[in-house]
């Protein structure tokens, strides 16, 4: 039997790291590089918040989910096929009722991402949504339901920052703020350690560091995607300001 897809988070930052060359650009094009190509992707972004839903376009279109940036990046598509199949899937393997979503497309935190991964945009992509009537735990089981998937090919992957608190950012200074840095490291502990009990705690809890959650959760979708005993690697381990690009890949 083929060994499972890895899964992956990404740490995606600012949506112009889908036009700009920078380390964390070339370390998501590096990690596409070093995994298995997979059949498909289901992507579980920060910026799609629904009741439990999955896109089950043809052809999604690419979402522009921003203002105040330059029109080159507005410019952009990403003409990746969806994948209706994937979509029928997703609630069998969840045993959860999933709307099959032809409203949607694909947003920044998926695509930015992937047109550097995968740049010929021939990938099929679908995205999960994210419901935010829900606590913490509950995305995590869902992540856990979604481990079949990989042995089937496809590349569970969740986009958000583990630190993430645009309120507390200056963009025009890149210094991490006083809490930021400890935050990560703690959360980077947990991860290594696969304490996954804690990561959950956190967003519980509430921290600056994850504000209003829906950069974290993506995370926790990923996390409930490994196995027990699964190695994982982290990169792209850096901190702006008041954003994480910390960026895990499993197995």
């Amino acid at each position: 039997m083929p060994a499972a897809m890895p899964a992956l988070f990404v740490g995606h930052g600012s949506p112009m790291n889908a036009i700009e060359d920078n380390a964390w650009t070339r370390g998501w094009e590096a990690v596409a590089r070093e995994i298995p190509r997979p059949d498909a992707i289901l992507c579980i972004s920060a910026h799609w918040e629904a009741p439990m839903a999955v896109t089950a376009d043809e052809r999604p279109r690419t979402i522009h989910d921003f203002g105040g940036f330059p029109q080159a990046l507005f410019d952009v598509a990403y003409p990746a096929p969806g994948s209706p199949e994937l979509a029928e899937t997703v609630p069998n393997v969840t045993a959860i009722d999933t709307r099959q979503a032809l409203d949607w497309g694909l947003d920044h935190g998926a695509w930015s991402v992937l047109c550097r991964m995968y740049p010929d945009a021939d990938v099929p992509v679908a995205q999960l949504s994210l419901d935010r009537r829900l606590g913490p735990r509950w995305h995590y089981e869902v992540g856990r339901r979604l481990q079949p998937l990989r042995d089937a090919g496809v590349l569970v992957m969740g986009s958000g920052n583990i630190v993430h608190n645009l309120r507390a950012a200056d963009f025009r200074d890149p210094t991490p703020v006083e809490w930021a840095p400890g935050f990560r490291d703690l959360t980077n502990r947990f991860i290594l350690d696969g304490e996954h009990d804690r990561l959950i705690d956190l967003a519980e809890q509430g921290h600056p560091a994850i504000n209003s959650g829906e950069h974290y959760l993506p995370l926790l979708y990923v996390l409930g995607a490994q196995r027990d005993g699964e190695p994982l690697r982290l990169f792209n381990d850096d901190v702006f300001a008041a954003i994480s690009m910390t960026s895990v890949v499993i197995g």
